[in-house]
């Protein structure tokens, strides 16, 4: 699978990016039997973090945009966490996603459609998973989006 998933993204002209260093105490995945739990990647893209509340600073096409960056964080620290090698992916379990919104937003699950999305048309229907959408008044610096994500590796 991890030659499917590689021409996947260079046929949808995605590239996974580095698996992003934790930024406080804590470890980017923990593998418990067969689920690897990895910890919430913040929205950020080669030009730095995507920050702004959505309904405010960022439009629903603009969070979705942004949650998309997480989900391809979310897959680069899956890839880590099978040692490289994505073809030991067998599917998406969940994802929760936190979104930087103003009290009165309510397309959370709208904004997190970018990351459920990307997941699935990269991955078909291992991509499918069980989700939360929900909103944060604030986000770590700032961000616009925060997801982590259950993965089911052999």
């Amino acid at each position: 699978m991890s030659n499917a998933i590689d021409a996947r993204l260079a046929e949808l002209g995605l590239t996974l990016p580095d698996a992003p260093a934790p930024a406080a105490n804590y470890v980017p995945y923990v593998i418990v039997g067969s689920l690897v739990f990895v910890s919430g990647q913040i929205s950020m893209n080669a030009d730095g973090l995507i920050t702004g509340k959505v309904g405010a600073d960022l439009s629903v096409e603009e969070g979705a945009a942004a949650a998309k960056t997480c989900a391809l964080s979310l897959l680069a620290q899956a890839r880590a966490a099978c040692g490289g090698d994505l073809s030991r992916l067998k599917r998406v379990v969940k994802l929760t996603g936190f979104v930087n919104s103003t009290p009165d937003f309510t397309d959370q699950p709208k904004v997190v459609n970018g990351a459920s999305d990307t997941l699935v048309d990269i991955l078909g229907d291992a991509g499918r998973h069980s989700r939360s959408a929900v909103s944060a008044g604030a986000l770590p610096l700032g961000v616009a989006v925060e997801i982590e994500g259950i993965f089911e590796i052999a």
